[in-house]
């Protein structure tokens, strides 16, 4: 039996490689077969192999059956020898074997055949009817009958139960296994079992020969469980062997076997690692405690055992003190202009934050040993965040390590795992440190108002260490147990709202607050850094594609409505790829986007003018409300009908707002005949309030003033002024008090086209931050009470 010849060594040509695909079991059996001797090998029926044919008459006789029927029958030599030159004589070979058929032949360079074939049925030769060239025979079939029996299916799944158990200790192929249990023959799974026990040949022929199927599965049985209780019993003698060889003798001859090979490549007897350690240590430029620490360590682990678990965590341990930057400090850029060009390049806007990098700057060009600040970017999503960590990094030239902390519920996440722990690691601060290279990196701590806590501990509790000035020049991680300064760390930390971060941790951080953008300010990005980007990713060039400002207007109108320009660079991404479709496919000319083919790329319009788009009338108010996200619009609807003075609140509101509608009703009430309002109307009638969007919860006071509006729209007649909106919270005496986020809802009401807003007075402060660009599109009224607002708030006359 050999192998299919390498694809190398065969020929392509017809004359060399034969093959054809029939079902051989549905071939008539002629009455004379060539035989073809096995030497070595018993086949069994259902059984397929590659053989290789040297002998000359054997080839002869595979080309005389590939010309036919490529029928043959296959026998066992009774001589285990392998084939020669001389003829193969009939009395030398079994009657009994089966009927082959060839499926593909292959006839290598070197004159050998390899030929692929499968038993198909069992038959027998009844007459030989010549020996030269090739031995040839009369044949007839030996038939496979099965009768439905309990002992014969009580037999097989003993066999296939059996063959599971030497399967297993011998580690036979799993897809061996599976063939068994697919085959539904009892003679071919017999035969499959017979073949996988290295039985001597003349037991195979036996086997063979059996007719009858309840003789065959007996002695299969038998010689399974003969080879079975072999392999046990070799398995349980190398247990056995195993268990009693002396630990320390075994130790003893590997490391003698060990110096051995050491002495051969001519290695020093010493221990390789403590070399390789001693020289890392004396090249380290450590802290005092830390090279205390590692010498300390280092002779430790001279004494202990290779082969001990110890062993290699005394030395991970001494790997993580030597590779971290203890006194690697990289070299700040002080230049002020050259940073604040950086800062510009990479983001428009962002005055405040970029005013605070160059006034640190300059701060530690005059005072070299400063501590780094502790910073804590606030915004919604998409304002640029995480990028201006990037930024600020690349013009003070620190290298950036960024950590995200949202979902982290594991105090050791933070300050490590303690040594006693099986697979024991630093926390992220030092594994950070580590991957910086340096002891004075700039550290974005991300998401660092979504920090969790569980049965593990807090984050946050551990991260006051981190961040607070004052003790973080002796930051202990628990896993080294060794002081490292962080003092020299920039920390930055993100969130998008302040209200998550625990009070002591919020305490030791700098709050910079990221407002949303401004239609301008979305329109210069876009054009300065989202469409070049979006550009060069799809493989475009200014020759494929042109976006007027108009265009990208409309898309951050109609097809945006966000605080930030995640879902802008989206947008401008999907007109990408739209265009390089066109080119594709074949269409020519520079496509240029403009309002009015914005549908092609992008569809329907998606979002349409908050105002316009509602039936304006008595009882409608737009109020100002601010969110994780950025300020938004909220419009207040009311509407009355015949009742008991009953009042109806929806729209999914907090008890806060809820309390702000009841205060506004009160309000009214008590002032109803300075207002124009019938006092004894609220008797006769219900009154529900909602809030639309009924989906999404909303809470505040903030919405007081746009309470009190609408009910004394909707009482009065008056419609409110559909260009304004406002905010403030109320006191049932009517006076007007200050809330917060007033440069998100004046952005809200910059994107929704407004032109006036009513403000608290007291908020004329937040004002002034607000850029020159935005407040030159808004006039703003400062009012005291809620007179004042309604008097610029309500038409003058009623609408009937």
């Amino acid at each position: 039996m050999g192998i299919l010849g390498k694809k190398g060594k065969e020929q392509d040509s017809t004359d060399n490689r034969i093959e054809q695909r029939v079902n051989p079991a549905e071939l008539p059996v002629p009455e004379i077969l060539p035989v073809l001797p096995l030497h070595g090998f018993v086949f069994f029926p259902g059984m397929g192999f590659p053989l290789q044919i040297s002998h000359e008459g054997s080839k002869k006789l595979i080309d005389k059956a590939v010309l036919g029927d490529r029928l043959l029958a296959i026998v066992t030599h009774k001589k285990n020898e392998q084939e020669t030159e001389q003829a193969v004589e009939a009395a030398h070979v079994y009657t009994v074997g089966v009927l082959g058929y060839i499926h593909k032949l292959v006839k290598a360079q070197n004159d050998t055949y390899h030929v692929l074939v499968s038993a198909v049925k069992k038959l027998k030769l009844d007459e030989f009817v010549q020996e030269k060239p090739y031995i040839t025979a009369r044949v007839s079939v030996i038939p496979m009958i099965v009768e439905e029996d309990r002992e014969i299916e009580a037999l097989i799944l003993n066999l296939q139960t059996q063959f599971k158990k030497m399967a297993e200790l011998v580690f036979l192929p799993a897809e061996l296994l599976m063939t068994i249990d697919s085959l539904e023959n009892p003679f071919y799974i017999a035969y499959l079992i017979a073949s996988q026990l290295n039985l001597p040949q003349e037991d195979e022929q036996a086997i063979l020969e059996l007719e009858e199927i309840k003789p065959l599965l007996h002695r299969t049985a038998r010689e399974l469980n003969k080879r079975l209780d072999t392999v046990e019993l070799s398995q349980e003698i190398q247990k056995n062997i195993k268990e009693d060889t002396d630990s320390k003798q075994r130790e003893f001859v590997l490391r003698q076997q060990l110096n051995a090979i050491r002495k051969e490549l001519g290695e020093d007897q010493e221990n390789l690692d403590l070399t390789e350690l001693k020289q890392r240590l004396a090249e380290a430029d450590l802290t005092e405690e830390a090279q205390k620490t590692a010498t300390k360590e280092l002779d430790r682990l001279g004494r202990i055992s290779p082969s001990s678990p110890e062993y290699t965590v005394s030395r991970t341990y001494l790997d993580w003190i030597l590779d971290l930057p203890w006194k690697v400090t990289t070299k700040d850029s002080l230049d002020i202009e050259r940073a604040q060009k950086i800062l510009d390049e990479d983001h428009y806007g962002l005055k405040e934050i970029k005013k605070r990098i160059v006034e640190f700057l300059a701060v530690r060009k005059l005072k070299q040993d400063m501590h780094g600040p502790i910073l804590c970017f606030v915004g919604p999503p998409g304002v640029g965040k995480t990028s201006l960590g990037q930024s600020i990094a690349r013009c003070m030239d620190r290298k950036f390590v960024r950590i995200s902390l949202g979902g982290v519920r594991d105090e050791a996440e933070i300050r490590g795992h303690r040594r006693t722990y099986i697979g024991a690691l630093p926390g992220r601060i030092i594994q950070s440190l580590k991957k910086a290279g340096s002891n004075n990196p700039l550290f974005m701590l991300d998401e660092v108002d979504k920090l969790g806590a569980d049965f593990r501990g807090d984050p946050s509790s551990a991260l006051l260490e981190v961040l607070d000035p004052e003790q973080n020049f002796s930051f202990a991680d628990h896993y080294l147990e060794i002081e490292f300064d962080l003092s020299k760390v920039m920390f930055i930390t993100t969130a998008n709202i302040l209200d998550s971060i625990p009070g002591p941790l919020r305490d030791r951080m700098e709050v910079i607050e990221l407002s949303g953008y401004t239609e301008e300010e979305k329109l210069n990005i876009a054009r300065r850094h989202l469409l070049a980007k979006e550009m060069e990713a799809h493989g475009l060039t200014g020759d494929d594609l042109e976006i007027s400002d108009e265009a990208i207007r409309g898309v951050i109108r109609s097809y945006t409505r966000e605080a930030g320009v995640r879902n802008l660079e989206r947008r401008l991404a999907a007109i990408c790829r739209g265009v390089a479709k066109d080119i594709v496919t074949g269409k020519s000319g520079k496509a240029v986007v403009t309002p009015d083919n914005l549908d092609k790329y992008l569809g329907p319009i998606q979002f349409f003018s908050e105002t316009t788009a509602r039936t304006w009338g008595p009882g409608l108010a737009t109020g100002l409300a601010w969110t994780p996200v950025g300020g938004v619009l909220l419009f207040i609807e009311s509407a009355q009908m015949k009742g008991k003075g009953g009042l109806t609140m929806t729209g999914k509101l907090g008890e806060v707002m809820k309390e702000s509608a009841t205060a506004a009703l009160t309000y009214i009430r008590a002032h109803a005949r300075e207002l124009n309002i019938q006092e004894d109307l609220f008797g006769k009638i219900d009154i529900h309030v909602h809030v639309p969007e009924g989906a999404i919860p909303k809470d505040g006071p903030s919405a007081g003033v746009a309470m009190v509006t609408s009910l004394t729209s909707l009482l009065t007649g008056k419609t409110v002024r559909k260009d304004m909106a406002m905010t403030g919270e109320i006191t049932l005496r009517g006076d007007v008090l200050a809330v917060g986020g007033i440069k998100e809802k004046v952005l809200a009401a910059v994107r929704a086209q407004l032109t006036d807003i009513v403000l608290p007075y007291r908020n004329e402060k937040d004002v002034v931050e607000i850029a020159d660009n935005v407040k030159n599109d808004i006039n703003f009224h400062y009012v005291q009470d809620i007179k004042q607002a309604l008097a610029l708030l309500l038409e003058e006359t009623a609408k009937k």
